[in-house]
């Protein structure tokens, strides 16, 4: 059992907890995920760690509330618990210092974001960092991101903070106006295609975080399969960072699309508790 130690809510669908998990907040590295399950009837959740306190055995999750079992974990409170707590699993992001990085974050993709903009910067890079989403109350850690970064654009659809576009008119200002070593990008998957391909017009090499549907997260049940330079890679044991130029993105955003089905009425309940109880 792993006490929740902190929960608070960041945005309308989008929930921060603290958890207590001392043998993982001691060796989790930037990039790096776990999977929990809340109950022994509750299906597995893959979540990205965005932060850890060793010295107080502690690790931070973000989690968007989008289907029944998401729905269920936002219900949970300070001082309860959940059943089982796995990691950290995959590889953890290449940290050194690359020189001048790009670090672009969309929605909820700029909690797995942090940690790294947060690892390179203290690794000495110059770190430009770019935060997109569709109105000002769904932009999460802007002042976080902002301690950690030597610039910080943010992005909005309507223009309610920052400026209004998309994320990928912000890279193209940066290219053309700065020399950029290398850049990361993690977000909807349609996002970060299109960050790919901003990317390669200046011949930056991008890294993207893919989150396919995951069990196991050993590599065993091969529902994380992704391909990679036409070569089939499990996201849980081989990612979840990978070249965006290798990822065969039409494949993976056509296999992301059969897992969006009507929301249940048991999300829709749960959805309504999270609203409500804040």
């Amino acid at each position: 059992m792993f006490k929740v130690i902190r929960r608070s809510k960041l945005a309308p669908n989008e929930v921060e907890m603290v958890i207590e998990a001392p043998h993982i907040a001691e060796k989790a590295l930037a990039g790096q995920f776990v999977i929990l399950r809340i109950d022994e009837f509750g299906e597995r959740i893959p979540l990205t760690i965005v932060e850890t306190e060793p010295e107080k055995g502690s690790i931070r999750l973000i989690f968007q509330v989008v289907g029944k079992s998401t729905a269920q974990l936002a219900t949970i409170r300070t001082g309860e618990f959940i059943k089982d707590l796995v990691g950290p699993l995959g590889k953890a992001t290449e940290i050194k210092n690359f020189g001048h990085v790009l670090l672009v974050g969309g929605g909820v993709g700029i909690a797995a974001l942090f940690p790294i903009i947060k690892a390179m910067k203290k690794a000495g890079n110059r770190v430009t960092t770019v935060l997109g989403a569709k109105t000002a109350d769904l932009v999460i850690l802007a002042r976080e991101c902002q301690t950690y970064s030597d610039e910080l654009l943010i992005m909005t659809d309507d223009g309610s903070l920052g400026e209004s576009g998309v994320v990928t008119a912000a890279m193209e200002k940066i290219f053309q106006q700065q020399s950029i070593a290398t850049a990361w990008a993690i977000g909807p998957s349609t996002m970060m295609k299109f960050c790919t391909l901003t990317a390669q017009k200046y011949d930056v090499p991008i890294y993207v975080s893919l989150n396919p549907i995951m069990i196991d997260g050993t590599g065993m049940c091969g529902g994380c399969r992704v391909t990679i330079a036409d070569t089939i890679k499990f996201a849980c044991v081989d990612g979840p960072e990978f070249l965006g130029s290798e990822v065969n993105w039409d494949e993976f955003i056509n296999r992301m699309k059969q897992y969006k089905g009507e929301e249940t009425s048991a999300f829709k309940s749960y959805q309504k508790q999270v609203m409500n109880n804040g």
